[in-house]
């Protein structure tokens, strides 16, 4: 049974920084891409941030490159978001999903998701 659980959210003012972790279980971690999405109240699912399976190839929504970076860590079954500079719009859940190839997929193409952790960003 693959599991994600992210952690490291929680309540920064703007300009601040978070980083959050996502740790899988139950599957070969380093064969698959990961991916960070996040869900804004009142608003969709959008694509925040991909990595495929070696960490060589990176992928960012318009919206945050150049703030935010995606790692990994293959000993650790983790992968990271660090988000610099943070805004008030980027206060949503944030979650990490996974999904059943080593590519970064299409944004729908996602098997695996985790249960979300809150950011909330004060201006």
């Amino acid at each position: 049974q693959v599991q994600l659980v992210e952690s490291g959210g929680g309540s920064v003012q703007a300009g601040g920084s978070l980083r959050l972790s996502c740790v899988v279980s139950g599957r070969t971690f380093w064969r698959y891409a990961m991916g960070w999405f996040r869900q804004a109240p009142g608003k969709e699912r959008e694509f925040v941030a991909a990595v495929d399976w070696s960490g060589g190839r990176l992928s960012y929504a318009d919206s945050v490159k150049g703030r935010f970076t995606i790692s990994r860590d293959n000993a650790k079954n983790t992968v990271y978001l660090q988000m610099n500079s943070l805004k008030a719009e980027d206060t949503a859940v944030y979650y990490c999903a996974t999904p059943n190839t080593g590519s970064i997929p299409r944004a729908l193409d996602y098997d695996y998701w985790g249960q979300g952790t809150q950011v909330t960003v004060s201006s």
